[in-house]
């Protein structure tokens, strides 16, 4: 008697345009190989952050630069899916304060496509994949459309 491989269900969110470029921009920071090993949902597994882990965060506190790193890397993901779908070059900014708190931008041209205030940057994460996924393309989406409206200023 033969036994089958049974694949694990595949999580809701893993198979997002967006999250696949996350994935992306996590194999291409890996410059020696240590990652090979790891599979793409234990690349993701820092942006998780239930309600449990949350509740092990401090209310206050500064961020880790492995924190910011991360947010960096999700933003990164958000412009190079714009960019994907609308040919226009997207240029993130970041300016935070040591204490976690500031702005991120992505520019397209002359044209801001995503504005997003950041806050409390030492407990970023998010519930789950499905909603990593959900929040990276509601950005994406917001920035498709604003490029979109303003073309001629996008482009510039």
């Amino acid at each position: 008697m033969s036994e089958v491989a049974v694949a694990a269900p595949t999580p809701a969110g893993i198979d997002s345009v967006f999250v696949k470029e996350l994935i992306k921009q996590w194999r291409a920071q890996d410059m020696h190989g240590a990652w090979d090993g790891k599979s793409d949902l234990d690349l993701l597994e820092p942006y998780i952050v239930d309600k449990a882990k949350r509740k092990e965060i401090p209310l206050v506190g500064d961020p880790d630069p492995e924190t910011i790193w991360r947010l960096e890397l999700f933003y990164n993901a958000v412009g190079l899916t714009i960019e994907r779908s609308t040919g226009c070059m997207v240029s993130p900014m970041m300016k935070m304060s040591h204490e976690g708190f500031g702005r991120m931008i992505l520019m397209a041209g002359r044209l801001i496509v995503v504005n997003k205030m950041l806050r409390d940057i030492h407990r970023y994460g998010y519930d789950n994949l499905n909603k990593l996924a959900e929040e990276g393309e509601k950005a994406v989406a917001a920035g498709i459309e604003m490029i979109n409206k303003f073309p001629e200023v996008a482009k510039y």
